[in-house]
């Protein structure tokens, strides 16, 4: 019996979509395009990290062509044997 039910949701779903795409009317009211424009907001953000993050990593490498140099670490101060085990 759930089975059906679900069917039947599906199916009135479906013919919902349908008819929709027929009248050419996908948006019934203002809260469906606020929804569409932060999904597509959302989508696009998570886009231009994930383009920022390629740029970083293949890009870098040009980058960073030349050799850091090192610099020794100078001690400041006295060292307390106290805390020595």
């Amino acid at each position: 019996m759930a089975d059906q039910d679900l069917g039947t949701q599906i199916e009135a779903q479906f013919n919902d979509v349908v008819r929709r795409l027929q009248s050419k009317q996908l948006f019934q009211s203002n809260w469906d395009i606020a929804t569409f424009a932060i999904f597509f907001i959302f989508i696009g953000a998570v886009l231009a990290l994930i383009l920022l993050v390629l740029i970083r990593c293949c890009c870098g490498w040009c980058f960073s062509s030349s050799p850091k140099k090192k610099h020794g670490k100078h001690k400041v101060g006295v060292d307390n044997m106290a805390m020595e085990p």
